[in-house]
């Protein structure tokens, strides 16, 4: 069932994201046309301090969500920024936390039917305080939710990376007890 991209073209673009139209032709000889969203990548940080995950809530208005919860987040944006710098960056702007250990958890593809999108899953712990400039048209709550509240959180989740996060952390917290 292997495939060859014979042919792309970029259809539209914008602030985070291009769309290209992609002709691919299959091992048997057809093709076919696929649409494809090209985005940077990003990151997502699972940070706990013990006691508390750390998750915000902020409107995402193309899911019609007044205040959806996620772990903190973001884009690779910034030229030649590794994603753990990047994680590094979000989860200061977005929590006012800096962690002393970080772990590289996976890195997934976010919705591969349609887009090339990676997220790459950090954990972060020994959290201590340091805050960042964010981006000025972010709308971000900081919610702490108690690890006992864990499951809770797991079910209220609507947001993929946020529930592989979670329900990572969870793993992890059952093979300690």
């Amino acid at each position: 069932m292997a495939f060859e991209r014979i042919d792309s073209k970029e259809v539209w673009s914008g602030k985070i994201a291009t769309v290209r139209v992609d002709r691919v032709r299959y091992d048997d000889g057809e093709e076919a046309d696929r649409e494809a969203v090209d985005h940077p990548g990003a990151v997502a940080v699972v940070a706990h301090d013990g006691e508390f995950v750390y998750l915000v809530a902020q409107p995402r208005e193309a899911v019609d969500e007044q205040a959806l919860v996620e772990l903190p987040a973001g884009k690779l944006d910034e030229e030649g920024e590794e994603p753990l710098e990047t994680a590094k960056r979000e989860l200061a702007e977005e929590i006012g936390k800096a962690a002393k250990t970080w772990k590289h958890l996976a890195t997934f593809y976010s919705s591969p039917g349609f887009s090339n999108e990676e997220i790459h899953l950090y954990l972060a712990t020994d959290l201590h305080d340091q805050s960042a400039e964010g981006d000025e048209n972010e709308r971000i709550e900081i919610r702490r939710v108690p690890l006992a509240d864990l499951d809770a959180a797991i079910a209220d989740c609507h947001d993929s990376k946020s529930l592989v996060g979670l329900l990572w952390l969870k793993a992890y917290e059952e093979r300690r007890a």
